[in-house]
């Protein structure tokens, strides 16, 4: 019985997150109310609040999901032994691939994720920290065998590694740089940047 309840709550969260995107897309995230939300998704106002407190819970919701994508494909396509460029390529196309699914509601989740209009709270922290969680350990097996330097910060490479992301997502989002060749220019951007930081 306990399985059905958990598939019924599992189904109204993606629900909710269905609607999220489809609403903050159409209409913006400042100018959807939850009241809107509810109405989408086919449920009461009351059921929203049980899920998530505020819209910013919404979208941090969104975020964990994409995080929990990029581990996935991560897990499925390499191993610890995987090169580095290989494991960085896996993460950081899954995530370009679920951010732009909903190209408005990808614009309105990267602006509350790096532009906040208010301070971070523990559980965007919280967040950063699984984000860090999953990639140091591919940073650091990468300088134990040698293809990265030793002095290294794990915070500095992944501050290089993700402002490659986020240029490329700009681009994207601007036109310069279609589709069909991220893939490349993500590869190319990338290897650039870990050749500058091998021994």
């Amino acid at each position: 019985m306990s399985s059905i309840r958990e598939q019924n709550k599992i189904k109204t969260r993606r629900c909710i997150l269905d609607s999220a995107v489809k609403l903050f897309s159409q209409k913006g995230f400042e100018q959807t109310s939850i009241e809107e939300l509810a109405r989408e998704a086919g449920i009461g106002k009351g059921t929203i609040y049980s899920y998530f407190e505020t819209k910013r819970d919404i979208v941090k919701a969104f975020c964990d999901d994409q995080l929990d994508f990029a581990r996935s494909e991560l897990a499925a396509k390499s191993n610890p032994d995987t090169p580095l460029i290989e494991q960085l390529m896996i993460i950081f196309m899954a995530d370009f691939n679920y951010v732009t699914e909903h190209k408005e509601f990808g614009r309105v989740y990267l602006h509350e994720k790096i532009f906040p209009k208010e301070p971070l709270t523990e559980e965007d922290f919280q967040v950063q920290n699984d984000y860090f969680d999953m990639l140091y350990p591919i940073y650091q097996r990468a300088q134990e065998l040698g293809e990265l330097r030793q002095d290294l910060e794990l915070l500095h490479i992944s501050g290089h590694v993700y402002a490659i992301y986020l240029l490329l997502l700009s681009c994207w989002y601007t036109g310069m740089v279609p589709t069909e060749n991220i893939p490349e220019a993500m590869e190319t951007m990338i290897t650039q940047t870990l050749e500058g930081l091998a021994p």
